[in-house]
């Protein structure tokens, strides 16, 4: 059976560590991202490493029009894409009328339309073929709003609702959708969201470990997945009960900087 898994956002982070999981277990992989250098170093990698093929296509998805190339090029290619994992995204830090606003639609477009753009392009051949798997790397921020990364909060708000919604819709069809909801993970994701001096980030896990945590969440089918089983019940057990204003005051303090 084929097992060709298409993974965004693969050149670095919780992409690349997924990228080498799924190569390490005999699939095909299709990386996507805009650093066409780095996909071509870790596809000469996982080549080498385990006489998989791979396929390189850079792309920079907060583009409009990134998805439809990205599906055009694997229809061309004549690759079939059992596994999609939609890693890709970015946040940034800031009160919400102070950040730039060409910055936060393009935070919107990689976060969730592009997303959901791929996951529909590649979601019908799943259904016609009564197989698939989805991965949506969503975040612990998805279970709350996020003062001071209010649109990063909202977008993964989305991205597990959506994740959650389909899955419910192609269950009949053999087809998978799984949601990761990790929290601070030790990626380039910090820096790149200007979230130095963060103090949850000081803690934050390795993305070998999620990345582990989410493809064997996919694998076995599950709905929500969590790399933090002390997240799981405060999200699932606390939070649910806090009235709104503190939760608010709870959630923006996390993401205050330190002094």
């Amino acid at each position: 059976m084929s097992n060709t898994a298409l993974i965004t956002g693969a050149s670095s982070g919780i992409g690349l560590e997924l990228a080498r999981i799924h190569a390490a277990r005999g699939g095909d992989l299709v990386l996507v991202a805009r650093s066409e250098d780095k996909l071509n170093e870790l596809a000469r990698e996982l080549e080498s490493s385990h006489g998989v093929n791979v396929t390189v296509i850079a792309a920079d998805l907060a583009q409009a029009d990134a998805a439809k190339r990205v599906f055009t090029e694997t229809e061309t290619l004549g690759l079939q894409i059992d596994t999609l994992i939609n890693n890709a995204g970015f946040g940034g830090h800031g009160k919400f009328y102070d950040r730039d606003l060409a910055a936060e639609e393009s935070m919107i477009q990689v976060n969730m339309t592009t997303l959901t753009s791929l996951t529909h392009y590649y979601l019908k051949g799943m259904v016609e073929r009564q197989y698939g798997r989805i991965l949506n790397i969503s975040s612990t921020a998805s279970f709350m709003p996020g003062p001071l990364q209010a649109v990063y909060y909202a977008t993964k708000a989305y991205v597990t609702s959506f994740s959650q919604a389909i899955a419910e819709e192609v269950a009949e069809h053999n087809v998978n959708v799984t949601a990761l909801c990790p929290g601070a993970v030790d990626t380039g994701f910090v820096a790149a969201s200007n979230l130095e001096g963060v103090d949850v980030f000081k803690h934050a896990k390795s993305p070998r470990t999620v990345a582990e945590c989410g493809y064997n969440a996919m694998l076995d089918g599950k709905l929500v997945a969590f790399n933090e089983g002390a997240l799981q019940f405060m999200l699932n057990w606390i939070t649910p009960l806090l009235p709104r204003k503190t939760l608010l005051k709870v959630s923006r303090k996390a993401m205050e900087k330190a002094a």
